[in-house]
């Protein structure tokens, strides 16, 4: 699970949500600003018309923050961001891979 302090506020993602740029993936959109500190937080959201039933959105956000947690080093510094959930995917090979292509292309 990704510690509290690298995940984004309320208030954080509304911004993200009214300025902040978007990138797609099959399965995820990652919408993100750029701060002026050194430190990444990004959230993990999944919306009712993904999944109708809230433990498997929970399921989502959680397998979505795991992922986050082992590929935290390979996000550019200073970046806050919302991963959106798109499809339900359980897989985590796959998330992992579209999470890596994701911070490849803000590098």
């Amino acid at each position: 699970m990704l510690p509290k302090k690298n995940r984004a506020l309320t208030k954080e993602v509304e911004q993200i949500f009214k300025e902040g740029r978007i990138l797609n993936s099959p399965n995820l959109s990652f919408r993100y600003i750029k701060n002026n500190t050194k430190e990444v937080k990004i959230s993990c959201l999944a919306s009712k018309s993904v999944v109708k039933l809230a433990v498997k959105r929970n399921l989502l956000r959680r397998l979505g923050y795991k992922v986050l947690e082992k590929n935290i080093q390979l996000s550019p510094l200073g970046i806050t961001g919302v991963l959106v959930f798109k499809k339900y995917q359980d897989d985590i090979l796959i998330l992992s891979n579209e999470i890596k292509n994701i911070f490849s292309k803000i590098n």
